[in-house]
């Protein structure tokens, strides 16, 4: 089943409309913005960003803010897909840009909001591109609210996704998460006007499109009762084909990875760095938000890394560990300390140097790191470092005094390719420091330039 990515891309707005595109938007035009909603709600969309949260449920609490404040209500579209092991987005406005502009413009026009911001990473220019022109098109064509959507860039930082963060960078600052949340303190806010923002990620606006193309009732008859729709999950580790699967929500975890992916001899497999780590007694739990939550651990963004039972665990918690205490944003003492002396200890675990008093530190501080947290970074420490070890307790206390094997060793998954069956990960990540600087040259270089600047 392909419902949002197509066997070819789009290549135009032209030939989007002559497969049927724009005829959601139209249906959506004909209601008052209280019956897209209720429609929205109707259908049962649950955001595809990795919280799960109802799509309408959060744009009637946006446009009731805005309504009760007096104040201005703003749509988010966040493309910044960072996540370890999620690639979907970035091929979604590859192949077809236009149903998210559409999604848009139906939730500008249900939300009520003046203006719609699409914030994604510079360094895809491919993805900009394609926006730009698809937005322009739109707006050529009279598609009503297409004029008000704008495409913002900015950094790599994986704390760009974070939601308030992404409100920060449109707001031409770094990517620092906020106290309050957008649909509290929302874009270009003061102390009067809150200007409560919603923020969606790029399948679930290009999900609205078809929403209101097909009519709620008829659209979530796949997928679940609580979760429908279908969803895009990407696949890479350990597996024969990796790559991107739309299915209904609700498919097994097994079909996905052996099945489609053909994933083997399966250790165990992480959604992403903010959640559980899942074992192989977890793989016949159908992929929905509620039954990966009542397993204990989470669907995320559909981001899903395999590694098989030759994969050393402790090396692979230290990479995760350290990527997680190298986008830590530092705001928070108790994360970017605690993240850090976690990463530092499994370091010298993963080296051959550890000792009993590294894991007892590394237990200690999992009790600490959320301390007076803004954002969702050090929870997502918490539950993928603990689960870990708590999952695989015997191999961490046998690495100690005994080296990793650098034939087993993996990188950090962030994708940066998956194309055609061929995943990479970034292969500069490691480089990467924790004031999110990379040095010029390689380390022992005896030509090396200056150290550049910390952009924090």
């Amino acid at each position: 089943m392909a419902l949002l990515l197509p066997p070819t891309p789009v290549p135009s707005l032209a030939a989007y409309v002559d497969g049927g595109g724009g005829e959601g938007l139209a249906t959506a035009l004909e209601l008052t913005p209280e019956e897209v909603i209720d429609e929205v709600r109707e259908s049962r969309l649950r955001g595809r960003g990795g919280a799960g949260f109802l799509t309408g449920t959060k744009w009637a609490s946006v446009r009731e803010g805005a309504r009760e404040s007096d104040s201005t209500a703003y749509l988010v579209c966040n493309g910044a897909e960072g996540e370890p092991g999620t690639a979907k987005d970035r091929a979604l406005v590859a192949a077809n840009p236009f149903q998210l502009i559409e999604g848009i413009c139906i939730a500008l026009h249900g939300i009520g909001a003046v203006e719609a911001v699409i914030g994604v990473k510079a360094h895809d220019e491919h993805q900009v591109t394609r926006l730009c022109n698809a937005v322009d098109e739109a707006t050529a064509a009279g598609w009503e609210g297409a004029d008000r959507i704008i495409v913002v860039t900015g950094p790599d930082e994986y704390l760009y996704g974070e939601e308030s963060a992404m409100l920060e960078v449109i707001e031409h600052k770094l990517p620092m998460p906020r106290i309050l949340p957008p649909y509290m303190q929302g874009l270009h806010a003061t102390m009067d006007q809150p200007n409560p923002t919603a923020v969606n990620n790029v399948e679930t606006l290009s999900h609205v499109a078809h929403v209101f193309r097909e009519g709620a009732a008829a659209w979530r008859q796949v997928g679940t009762e609580t979760a429908a729709g279908t969803m895009i999950f990407t696949v890479s580790g350990d597996c024969t084909r990796p790559g991107l699967y739309e299915l209904p929500l609700g498919t097994s975890l097994r079909e996905l990875l052996v099945d489609h992916a053909g994933a083997e001899d399966i250790g165990f497999v992480i959604s992403g760095v903010s959640n559980t780590v899942i074992t192989p007694r977890l793989l016949d739990l159908p992929m929905d938000f509620d039954s990966f939550a009542e397993a204990g651990t989470g669907l995320g963004s559909g981001g899903f890394v395999v590694y098989g039972s030759h994969r050393d665990v402790v090396q692979v918690t230290e990479r995760l560990a350290e990527f997680l205490a190298v986008e830590s944003c530092g705001q928070c003492n108790a994360c970017q300390l605690g993240t850090a002396t976690m990463a530092d200890a499994l370091k010298r675990i993963d080296a051959g140097d550890g000792t009993t008093g590294d894991l007892a530190e590394i237990r200690a501080t999992l009790s600490t790191v959320t301390n007076s947290r803004r954002c969702y970074l050090p929870v997502g420490a918490q539950l993928t470092i603990g689960s870990m070890m708590e999952e695989f307790g015997e191999a961490f206390r046998s690495r100690l005094g005994v080296p990793g094997d650098p034939e087993v060793a993996v990188d950090v998954p962030k994708i940066v390719l998956l194309e055609d069956g061929v995943v990479r990960y970034d292969p500069d990540y490691h480089r990467k420091r924790r004031d999110w600087s990379y040095p010029t040259t390689e380390p022992g270089d005896p030509d090396g330039a200056a150290e550049p600047e910390s952009p924090r």
